[in-house]
């Protein structure tokens, strides 16, 4: 690498402000280059601190200059060297040189913002871990900190200093206090020892904050500030990650989550630091879309005006460029809170600097590109003129000058005219105010209020709502209050507005809890929208949504409307939410979070016409999959830790019904058997084995309770394997052989159709490959037609017998409904020899097979397209069997459209039609024919 000279980076250089001070540096560096010498003369006019510094330091600076960066680097190395004894003034005149460089540099335009912020914050690291080591070393030496000793003193004996702050994202200014969280491990002491150990850490906190703070006649390092930690006023300078950690779970605020964005371990044990952060995730992250911090982040905002007196218009003669209107923090609040809102859900989200913030939040679509530009360049400026101000002096100071003289300074150290500086100031603060008030004061803005009710509705109902759960709280109520206009003109529109309400009501009192919604609703208002359609159309929609309203978050995620991404990517993104989760119990309750939202997804795309019923059940059935086959091998891990690894070659999950077939409802539960293969070994090899049929059994009780166990999540799918051999009486989990040994031997027809929707959905694909080469082997065994099919309408009469259809939109159970063709389908590709999952290739086998005409073919597709149509939308609507007279209006508009048909009355008679001619045909298809060709069956099924 090519070392650069102080001269050879300058590319600009202030004004003279004080032509005595410039002569007086211009002695001291009298031996550097002109460049140089000019720099140095006119910034330390303009600072009376630099000048100082320069006195006591130019020998250093001189040779500095011939390549500053690795200069700095030298003395930031250098501050884990010192001996007690000169570590207080080694650390002070290092925090002068690097003051000094960095000053210069910055003034002369050789080093870029994060240069200068990088070097301060690096040497405050060094500066941080010299002095706590020094403090730690003096309690070891004294034996006040039990069983440790000075080899203990490379990870601090599990002490942490975390850095807060513009220290934690690396963007110290120049005279810049900083903030200082400081934990230890109670882990790593006994009980009896706890006491003695808090105290001799409590003391090195008190003497590492001495070393850097104190005043002496070699100056001070940094000014530490403490207060941080959780509640200051009574806790001790350093306490227990433990009792850190459940002060944040229980009395954290938004402002403290912020805080934490910014959070890094400096020094002592910084494994232990990073684990901490770790576990306080859930707490700054929040899993769901957090817009209730923007009315937070707000009220913050508003104190801090309120507190420092910051209120009021822009005037420049003492504006805090910091905490003033259109200031420092205003950027960082902005920043910080769209983080927060969504950083939950994205990691990618989770960076510390303000200006790297703005990026991504630019990439993941949460800012405007112009708006992110026009942030970071304003940002970026503040900052410029927050260091020039503080090297006046070497002050905590983000003030403007209140005199005509202090703005002449700064003009000159800008290197521009007074008052085109002012001009520019004043526009950059008042771009700043205009782009990130609306943000947060939109969070207090009224809701809308139309010019005039456009609807009368029933006050009863409307003053009912203060009683509910999501209302109860002040600041619920009061976020509701601004949306309640809004809501009731949308609800206004509907075409039975009183319907609308009630549809409403009940999805308002279902509602656990309403600050994160509502705030939601009021920040993303083409939500309400949304809401209003879902609770109006479809109340088992609107009942799930109450239950779960996080599952809004994916609506504005940014690809909520975008193209289906299919089985294989839906693994890999539930695949990558779980390889973040740090335990099994966490994966599942991930795994039907993640589940809830896709399927939420598709329930809505159906809703909104924008698939088609054959579509979502597809959609259904891939989501099923993908959530089958990457918690399959999860399960199998955790039953692994206890029982050893699975003997032999596995087991796969045979997808059956619904579920082989590929079409699922939005209610539907998963049919299914696990069949394994031991391949001749007897048992597991763990630390408590299992033989090997034991094992299976249990494996799969184990997959039935990671499905089906009601967690804060609730449930993933419920689950039926009442289709295995020997239906409820068998065992859960079959082996290979003898499950092949029992279809080609022992099962009856039923199990055979049953047999042609099978699918293995999860598991070894060489174990999946064989389960499949079995189905085909044997579903392709020559049939006896005649038997089949009188089979066939024995089961069909025997169903008709005990289930009756709950009226016409019933389109599962009845004759030439759904049940009825299938049966008719699987019984065609079971005589066809074919393997045909899906029932318009099953028809077309019976087809084929001379069961039924062709046109009797194309005639019962249209009819099995028309009721998964009914039945698929019917369960979006409802869970319970739909009534025409309880319906809806919306309800009945969105039946209607799903089936192409104008009115529900026709809708009504097209089914009962579609019924009609499907079972004659059905009913003509089982008949005995006499000319029906026989075919040898492997054995007697009577």
């Amino acid at each position: 690498m090519t070392t650069r000279t102080l001269a050879a980076q300058i590319t600009q250089t202030p004004r003279i402000y004080h032509k005595d001070r410039a002569t007086e540096a211009a002695a001291l560096v009298a031996g550097a280059e002109a460049e140089v010498r000019d720099l140095v003369s006119a910034a330390a006019s303009c600072a009376p601190y630099l000048l100082g510094l320069l006195a006591k330091e130019a020998d250093w600076f001189l040779n500095a200059a011939e390549a500053p960066q690795e200069a700095v680097e030298q003395v930031i190395a250098d501050a884990a060297g010192f001996d007690a004894a000169a570590l207080a003034d080694g650390l002070r005149q290092g925090k002068r040189r690097v003051a000094l460089m960095a000053a210069i540099a910055d003034l002369g335009g050789a080093w870029s913002l994060e240069q200068v912020t990088g070097a301060l914050t690096d040497y405050a690291d060094a500066a941080c871990a010299a002095a706590l080591r020094a403090g730690l070393a003096a309690q070891i030496k004294r034996g006040k900190l039990p069983g440790m000793t000075e080899d203990n003193l490379h990870d601090a004996a599990g002490m942490v200093v975390l850095a807060m702050g513009k220290m934690g994202a690396r963007e110290l200014n120049y005279s810049s206090d900083i903030d200082l969280i400081c934990l230890f491990d109670e882990t790593r002491f006994d009980a009896a020892d706890f006491h003695d150990a808090r105290t001799a850490f409590v003391r090195a906190t008190r003497a590492m904050s001495g070393t850097l703070s104190d005043l002496t006649g070699e100056g001070y390092v940094f000014r530490t500030d403490l207060r941080l930690r959780p509640d200051p006023a009574v806790t001790p300078v350093c306490i227990t990650m433990e009792a850190a950690e459940r002060y944040y779970e229980s009395l954290g605020r938004t402002w403290e989550r912020a805080a934490y964005i910014k959070a890094r371990p400096c020094a002592g044990d910084v494994k232990a630091g990073k684990a901490f952060l770790k576990t306080l995730r859930p707490f700054v992250w929040r899993r769901h879309l957090d817009f209730a911090a923007i009315q937070d982040a707000h009220d913050m905002r508003l104190a801090i005006r309120e507190h420092k007196g910051l209120g009021g218009p822009i005037t420049l003669p003492g504006h805090n460029m910091k905490l003033g209107r259109g200031g420092i923090r205003e950027i960082e609040f902005f920043t910080q809170t769209r983080q927060l809102i969504a950083g939950g859900r994205d990691p990618d989200l989770r960076v510390r600097g303000t200006c790297d913030g703005l990026t991504v939040l630019t990439d993941k679509g949460w800012v405007p590109g112009d708006v992110a530009e026009t942030l970071t360049n304003h940002y970026r400026h503040h900052r410029t003129i927050e260091h020039r101000l503080q090297m006046v002096q070497d002050a905590q100071t983000h003030t403007l000058p209140k005199t005509d003289a202090g703005f002449d300074r700064l003009a000159c150290m800008v290197d521009m005219d007074t008052q085109a500086m002012q001009d520019d100031i004043r526009a950059r603060l008042s771009a700043v105010h205009e782009l990130t008030e609306g943000f947060f004061a939109a969070s207090r803005a009224p809701g809308d209020k139309p010019d005039a009710a456009p609807h009368q509705f029933d006050s009863q109902v409307i003053d009912r709502w203060l009683s509910y759960p999501a209302l109860r709280s002040d600041r619920g109520a009061e976020i509701f209050e601004r949306l309640k206009p809004g809501l009731l003109a949308r609800l206004a529109t509907s075409a039975k507005p009183d319907e609308a309400l009630q549809a409403f009501d009940g999805f308002l009192a279902g509602l656990p809890a309403g600050v994160q919604l509502f705030s939601l609703l009021k920040a993303n208002p083409q939500l309400a929208d949304l809401l209003i359609d879902i609770v109006n159309t479809s109340p088992a929609l609107a009942q799930h949504l109450s239950r779960n309203s996080g599952v809004f978050d994916a609506v504005i995620g940014g690809d909520f409307f975008s193209d289906w991404p299919g089985r294989d990517a839906l693994v890999r993104l539930l695949d990558e939410e779980l390889a973040a989760e740090a335990d099994y119990e966490t994966r599942l309750d991930a795994s039907r979070r993640w589940a809830r939202e896709w399927h939420f997804r598709i329930g809505v795309h159906l809703l909104r016409g924008l698939i088609d019923a054959q579509t979502a059940g597809a959609q259904y059935a891939d989501l099923a999959g993908a959530v089958l086959t990457v918690l399959w091998p999860v399960v199998i891990d955790q039953f692994a830790t206890r029982h050893g690894p699975p003997p032999g070659r596995g087991a796969v999950i045979l997808g059956m019904g619904s579920l082989g077939a590929g079409q699922l409802t939005a209610t539907s539960d998963l049919d299914m058997l696990v069949i394994y293969d031991a391949d001749g070994v007897e048992s597991s090899d763990g630390k408590r084995p299992l033989a090997s049929r034991l094992y299976y059994a249990r494996l799969t009780q184990a997959l039935i309770t990671a499905m089906t166990a009601p967690m804060s999540q609730g449930k993933l799918y419920e689950i039926d394997m009442r289709l295995r051999p020997s239906g409820n009486q068998g065992p859960v989990a079959t082996s290979l052989a003898s499950f092949e040994s029992y279809q080609k031997t022992e099962a009856w027809i039923w199990e055979h159709l049953a047999l042609t929707r099978g699918q293995v959905v999860a598991g070894p694909k060489a174990l999946a490959d064989d389960v499949e080469k079995m189905r085909q082997e044997v579903l392709t065994t020559d049939q006896d037609r005649a038997k089949v099919l009188s089979d066939v309408a024995e089961m069909r009469d025997r169903i008709a017998a005990s289930k009756t259809p709950d009226g016409v939109w019933d389109a599962k159970i009845g004759a030439g409904r759904l049940q009825d063709i299938e049966l008719l389908a699987q019984a065609g590709a079971l005589i066809a020899g074919q393997g045909a999952r899906d029932i318009p290739n099953g028809l077309a086998a019976a087809r084929d097979a001379g069961v039924i005409s062709s046109t009797d073919c194309d005639v019962l597709v249209l009819a099995y397209r028309q009721c998964w149509a009914l039945q698929c939308v019917t369960r979006l609507l409802s869970a319970n069997p739909i009534d025409s007279a309880t319906l809806g209006q919306a309800g009945a508009a969105f039946l209607c459209r799903s089936l192409d048909c104008d009115t529900l009355d026709a809708l009504e008679a097209q089914m009962n039609q579609t019924y009609t001619t499907a079972d004659q045909i059905i009913t003509a298809a089982l008949r005995p024919k006499a000319e029906a060709k026989t075919r040898p069956q492997t054995k007697d099924t009577a």
